[in-house]
């Protein structure tokens, strides 16, 4: 059997019957100097790989939120002010007795609070224990107010002196806050600062975190258990996760050298294809260290992606070369055959994954911005190591005989499945198909309207429920009333102004609207302490639980105010709100109350700004991602779209292409919803990288349909021509990476776990519409009326035979 592609290709058996300096320039400089093109791969593999012990992971807190949002903004701007509103450790020490208040614990407590004190990173004049100064008490007594450290500078361990700490702890208020209500724990919180101030670099979260474990296990005991929890050590967990993703790409290295041989059974060319992809890596991470750039928990999966894009597109390139040597070709001959039939399309292929990772870039999220550019590093990288090294290096090693031969009896009979996806080019087949199609996009999109943005579970959902840091924040959660998830609302006034009666009222009502939300466990201020000390010097009488008009008596009270009420210029209020839990539900009613209040109640003299504290914080990425979110899916779909009209020159090819990618978007999105599954900043990316990576399916299958319906061919002959030459590679790779992908399932961090079982979807759901729901759009919208055009690689002479009009013929 002679087909339409043999036709375009003949065969040549030996160098001197083929011409060298035919195909393009750049074919021709890539071939004809092979040698050097091989040697400079090699040293620069070389170089890179140099790099590679200098490439750190690291995170950093600015680079997890969007610091350009108006809420964020604020709380940069006020930052001196609110000390430990953001980037905190909370360390909870748990005793097995009674209570706190006996001699050891307070000594063991002393003990960690002198260690972690002196921890570098840790901003010391803001932290807060029973054991630092800042930890007072105030009270009504004869004399009038009295107060002082809670913590007495005299206290020698004695029984007088564990009373008088446990009277100064009531006094203070500090109950449900730094002490449990039923006193059997006690809080460190712990601010840290962005830098190291021994190195001036970036604060890293990594050792902090590695520190936090060391001082975890020298004061566990039997008497004692200590619960960490913040942002530090988040990061430290997921980094020392992430660690076990080497294993995963060990894995998906070896799933997919397997499935490569077992379809070529050659080893020779499944290994390079393998290096191939290997080198992509090395090069991608060779270069971030030359160029400033870290690893983080969210990019630590785009190595693997850069081996998966560069396996599905050498394994296309192998193919297409061990076919030709089936029929006969020269190795070298072959080489440029499969160069010049399917660079252009590979090029497209990249060009629309690297539109998929550029997209991220207008997400004003400094890790996502990270991960694209990471992402963007690799995808180039790939136009050299599988579009250009690979042909060459196989230009050389072949495959062998025994391989070769039976690629070509199998591309000589049509398999079971080969014959039942022809059927999809079909009247019947391809109604039923996009009548399905149609009805999937209707129940997905319906079901999509459902999906949330932001966290869905209570703790972090980035680790497993059952992991030790969302235990520990669960003992947090269940034994404090401030809880770990807080929202600061910043009240500005003029300075010296904010203790005023007509300032703190309206705060007030500000809080009482406030605590009617379900998702509000209790709120602290400046007026609510006003108000306790006013029943206070009124014996203790509820009945005068009132902001009273006594500017006097209020100016005592902030006088002896915490300072974490107040700023030192009496400009700055904050009004702590400690919410149940950082869902989006309860962090949108708690924005939304403080928004419709500030701007019925808000003036010039008297602000009301959001948000600090790190339910604000992430308030503020909610917003940015559901933004994001819809803006992303318009750049990406519209960028995609262009390049593919740019390769075919038609709006139905571009549809048909097109069609099938944002169904699979749907699909996923309805899947995230069946899954509890939230668009944040860990999955956000995900959509766009699956619309950019899924497209190549279709445009390696749509490219050789073109180009044989141009030739005369019919819908159905082009299809099958398209599936003996490159759809076989398209149900490999699509059924491979799933696979590989889907071993993510098993990390013990569950946003990768997320991110692998949607990637795996999408990718088997890409494949699936190139194969199905390609042919069948196909069948309806590529009529004799439209012209499309297959722009061809440089130098690729293909004969124009008379075109034969039929209804799926085109010109």
């Amino acid at each position: 059997m002679k087909s339409q592609s043999d036709q375009n290709f003949p065969v040549v058996r030996e160098l001197v019957h083929f011409d060298r300096r035919s195909g393009g320039r750049t074919e021709r400089v890539l071939f004809n100097h092979r040698g050097w093109v091989v040697t400079f791969f090699v040293l620069m593999t070389l170089a890179l790989a140099w790099q590679l012990p200098k490439l750190r992971m690291n995170a950093s807190f600015e680079s997890m939120i969007p610091v350009h949002h108006p809420y964020i903004a604020n709380f940069l701007a006020h930052r001196d002010d609110l000390k430990g509103l953001g980037n905190r450790v909370t360390i909870t020490v748990e005793t097995k007795h009674a209570t706190i208040f006996e001699p050891r614990y307070l000594e063991q407590l002393r003990q960690l609070n002198d260690e972690v004190l002196l921890m570098p990173g840790v901003d010391r004049a803001f932290m807060k224990s029973l054991w630092t100064p800042n930890t007072r008490w105030i009270a009504v007594t004869e004399d009038g107010l009295d107060g002082g450290p809670v913590m007495p500078d005299n206290y020698d361990g004695g029984a007088d002196g564990v009373a008088r700490v446990r009277a100064n702890v009531e006094r203070s208020g500090e109950i449900g806050q730094l002490v449990a209500a039923n006193y059997r724990s006690s809080v460190l919180q712990v601010p840290l600062l962005e830098t190291d101030p021994r190195t001036g670099g970036k604060l890293n979260y990594a050792e902090l975190a590695s520190r936090l474990e060391v001082l975890r296990a020298k004061y566990h005991s039997g008497d004692i258990d200590i619960h960490i929890t913040g942002f530090a050590k988040l990061v430290g967990d997921l980094i020392d996760g992430a660690r076990v993703v080497a294993g995963f790409f060990v894995l998906a290295i070896l799933i997919s050298s397997i499935t490569v041989f077992w379809y070529t059974r050659c080893v020779r060319s499944t290994l390079l294809v393998v290096c191939c992809s290997l080198a992509a890596v090395v090069w991608q991470l060779g270069l971030l260290p030359l160029l400033g750039y870290a690893l983080d928990p969210y990019s630590m999966l785009v190595p693997f992606l850069v081996f998966a894009i560069g396996m599905s597109h050498g394994a296309q390139k192998m193919n297409g070369i061990m076919q030709d040597i089936g029929r006969g070709t020269h190795r070298l001959v072959a080489a440029r055959y499969t160069f010049r039939r399917l660079f252009l399309a590979g090029l497209t292929a990249l060009a629309c994954d690297a539109v998929g990772f550029a997209v991220l870039m207008t997400i004003q999220i400094k890790v996502i911005q990270d991960l694209a550019i990471t992402a963007g590093l690799g995808v180039v990288v790939l136009v050299f190591t599988n579009l250009v090294l690979l042909p060459v290096l196989l230009s050389f090693s072949g495959v062998n005989q025994a391989a070769a031969a039976r690629s070509l009896a199998a591309e000589t009979r049509q398999s079971r499945i080969e014959r039942l996806l022809v059927r999809f080019a079909g009247r019947r087949w391809a109604t039923a198909t996009v009548l399905l199609a149609g009805l999937l996009a209707v129940a997905s999109f319906l079901v999509s309207r459902n999906l949330q943005v932001g966290d869905l579970d209570p703790g972090a959902p980035e680790l497993r429920a059952d992991s030790r840091y969302n235990r520990d924040n669960a003992f947090v959660a269940a034994n404090y009333a401030t809880s770990s998830d807080v929202l600061v609302v910043m009240i500005k006034t003029p300075e010296n102004q904010c203790s005023r009666y007509e300032v703190l009222a309206p705060i007030d009502r500000l809080e009482a609207e406030l605590q009617q939300l379900t998702g509000v466990e209790s709120t602290m201020s400046l007026a609510k302490l006003s108000k306790r000390v006013i029943v206070g010097m009124n014996e203790g009488h509820f009945a005068w639980h009132e902001l009273l008009p006594n500017q006097d008596m209020l100016n005592a009270v902030t006088t002896r105010a915490p300072r974490e009420l107040l700023n030192q210029s009496c400009s700055l209020l904050p009004l702590f709100v400690f919410l149940k839990d950082h869902k989006a539900d309860t962090l949108g009613a708690a924005v939304g109350t403080v928004e419709r209040y500030a701007a019925a109640n808000g003036r010039p003299e008297l602000q009301f700004l959001l948000a600090a504290g790190n339910a604000g914080i992430e308030a503020a990425t909610n917003v940015v991602v559901r933004k994001a979110s819809r803006d992303m899916l318009f750049w990406v779909y519209g960028a995609v779209t262009l390049l593919c009209f740019v390769t075919f020159r038609s709006w139905r090819a571009v549809a048909v292409a097109i069609l099938p990618l944002a169904l699979t978007s749907m699909l996923c999105e309805a899947l995230m919803v069946w899954m509890g599954i939230g668009v944040k900043v860990a999955t956000l990316p995900v959509i766009a990288l699956g619309v950019g990576i899924g497209v190549d399916y279709a445009l390696y299958v749509l490219s050789l349909m073109l180009t044989q319906l141009r030739s005369g061919a019919s819908l159905q002959k082009a299809y099958a021509e398209a599936l003996r030459f490159t759809g076989k590679v398209v149900m490999l790779t699509g059924v491979t990476l799933g696979l590989a992908v889907v071993t993510w399932a098993c990390s013990p961090i569950k946003f990768q776990a997320d991110m692998g079982v949607l990637l795996a979807f999408m990718f088997i759901w890409n494949m699936l519409g190139a194969l199905m729901l390609l042919p069948a759009l196909a069948y309806f919208l590529l009529k004799p009326v439209a012209v499309l055009t297959v722009v061809a690689a440089p130098g690729n002479q293909v004969p124009q035979p008379p075109v034969v009009r039929d209804r799926h013929t085109v010109s």
